[in-house]
């Protein structure tokens, strides 16, 4: 089985910083995409930043230039590093891997738990 566990996420003013994380453990033969999704109360959830395998990126408009995703493939680990965050950035944030079990022709996908980010005065 794999397990998707956050860490990260807490209460910040306008204009801080915060760093999350996301590693992948359990039956993994190999990991593509790993990316960062947010919902906030009465809104669907959305992309904010995802990360290929070969190192590719791609972000939210409204994310670009104050978010940066990485990921560290030796570990199964994502980051997401949070900066001039804005009350809008407010949400649960998930993190979301496609990964391909030994013999596996497909990926399968996985959530993790979600970490909450607050971002107010």
């Amino acid at each position: 089985q794999v397990q998707l566990v956050e860490s990260g996420g807490g209460s910040v003013q306008p204009g801080g910083s915060l760093r999350l994380s996301c590693a992948a453990s359990g039956s993994i033969f190999s990991l593509n995409a790993m990316d960062w999704y947010r919902q906030a109360p009465g809104k669907q959830r959305e992309l904010v930043a995802g990360s290929t395998r070969g190192g590719s990126t791609k972000y939210a408009d409204s994310v670009k230039g104050r978010f940066t995703v990485s990921r560290d493939n030796a570990k199964n680990t994502v980051y997401l590093e949070m900066n001039s965050l804005k009350p809008e950035d407010t949400a649960a944030y998930y993190c979301h891997a496609v990964i391909v079990h030994n013999g596996a022709l497909y990926g399968d996908d996985y959530w993790g738990q979600g970490t909450q980010v607050t971002v107010s005065s």
